[in-house]
């Protein structure tokens, strides 16, 4: 049985489509010239269920044809709210998927303890996560994808819910009593070949964006807004960790451009830190794969490219950060445009902070571990502006502007005895007011 509804999309410059159903499959069509029907994409509006059932029927219609995933502005499911989309769960992203989101609002609910969106290949229970590829998360117009108003974890799997950071599962019997992995926004792990593009995230429950073991991918156009805390029923709650971009393990070739906005925490960090102990597809740790390094497999940060960083963390700590330690290695990354926007009052400890001495990560890396980094063009009105915490050799740092009174350019947190072949030019300081 078919059925035939005319309208108009514009971003597809389409005058005359057609929605035509196949079975379980609701497919929307161009009508050319010819009498020829192509197809052209997959509208969750065309399912029945959840909205976060729709739009995951509408992925695995469109991945097994070849076809995009659209999620329009108007959500016309049954008993929907008009103006957004619900999440109760993930949206789960499989190979071969362009899932675009168009001038939309998706916003997770009070019932759900999950991702906005994770790759299928990995979640709860599952310990061997198999590589996918081809994955794309394309924002149109006004995207904005919201965390819940009284979410139910917050924060890393370091945190205690209702101690250290808000969760309304604090105290429940069966519930993890730790932030984990779950609270992160878009989770890809094990992807190459993907992108994700053009999207505000507001009130994230951790980490807006996480990447593991991802490669030959780019994100650029993302909005961040988040302050460490969310006001819930009139109450100003702490909401921990909730850094904006975050590379991990064996990121690799991975253009970043176009940051903005304020984080709770690190607004773009690369982190690569060895934690033997954990176990993927539990619900204790904050990566969904093993933390751990097997024999043979490079989980080195590398050939990463950052460009047009502009924000701040809101909770004080570091506008771009870069950690490797546990013998992981960090290297060629080029950082070109950052600007830091610190309000007055509350600087943040540091624009760019590279390495730490922290004896929990095994101290200062040894000198070689972090190399070959490319820094140009910074400006920066924080605590610090490059602060050198761990070792850095055989790299550069160029056109870097400090505007405070008090403090350098470069600090050595570690001391230079852990510095290595690091070229400084045009390095300065202008006065600036205190801040």
């Amino acid at each position: 049985m078919k059925s035939f509804c005319l309208l108009l999309v514009s971003f597809f410059g389409v005058s005359s489509q057609a929605f035509v159903w196949a079975g379980e499959t609701a497919i929307e069509n161009e009508r050319l010239e010819d009498g020829v029907v192509e197809q052209r994409f997959v509208s969750p509006n065309s399912f029945r269920g959840t909205d976060v059932e729709r739009i995951n029927l509408a992925i695995r219609a469109a991945s097994s044809q070849g076809l995009q995933v659209v999620i329009p502005r108007h959500n016309r499911g049954r008993g929907a709210k008009p103006d957004r989309w619900l999440l109760d769960s993930a949206i789960l992203l499989q190979s071969n998927t362009t899932l675009v989101l168009d001038n939309c609002h998706i916003k997770l609910t009070d019932r759900c303890r999950d991702n906005f969106m994770r790759s299928a290949n990995c979640g709860l229970g599952i310990p061997d996560i198999q590589p996918i590829e081809n994955v794309h998360i394309q924002g149109v117009g006004s995207v904005l994808l919201e965390g819940a108003d009284r979410p139910r974890s917050t924060g890393d799997s370091a945190k205690t819910l209702g101690k250290r950071t808000f969760g309304t599962d604090a105290g429940v019997v069966g519930e993890s009593q730790t932030g984990d992995w779950r609270n992160i926004g878009i989770l890809l792990a094990s992807v190459e070949h993907f992108s994700i593009e053009n999207l505000q995230i507001k009130d994230s429950h951790c980490w807006a964006i996480s990447l593991e073991r991802c490669g030959f991918g780019r994100v650029q156009d993302i909005h961040f807004e988040s302050t460490g805390f969310k006001v819930i029923d009139g109450v100003r709650e702490t909401v921990l960790n909730q850094d904006g971009l975050d590379l991990r393990q064996g990121c690799h070739d991975i253009h970043i451009e176009r940051i903005s906005g304020r984080t709770g925490d690190d607004l773009v960090a690369l982190t690569n830190i060895h934690h033997a102990a954990d176990v993927a597809g539990s619900d204790s740790s904050t990566m969904v794969s093993a933390a751990d390094r097997e024999e043979g497999r490079d989980d080195d940060i590398r050939n990463i490219f950052i460009k047009q960083i502009n924000g701040h963390s809101q909770g004080r700590h570091h506008v771009v950060r870069f950690l490797n330690a546990g013998g992981l290695r960090l290297y060629n990354i080029v950082l070109d445009g950052l600007i830091d926007t610190s309000p007055a009052g509350r600087p943040c400890k540091a624009t760019l902070k590279i390495g730490d001495a922290n004896p929990v990560w095994g101290g200062v890396t040894p000198l070689g571990d972090t190399n070959r980094l490319l820094l140009s063009n910074i400006s920066g009105t924080s605590r610090h502006t490059i602060l050198i915490a761990g070792s850095l050799a055989d790299s550069c740092i160029s056109n870097v502007i400090r505007y405070a009174k008090a403090g350098d350019p470069i600090t050595y947190g570690s001391g230079e005895e852990y510095v290595r072949n690091v070229q400084l030019t045009n390095v300065m300081q202008f006065e600036g007011s205190e801040k």
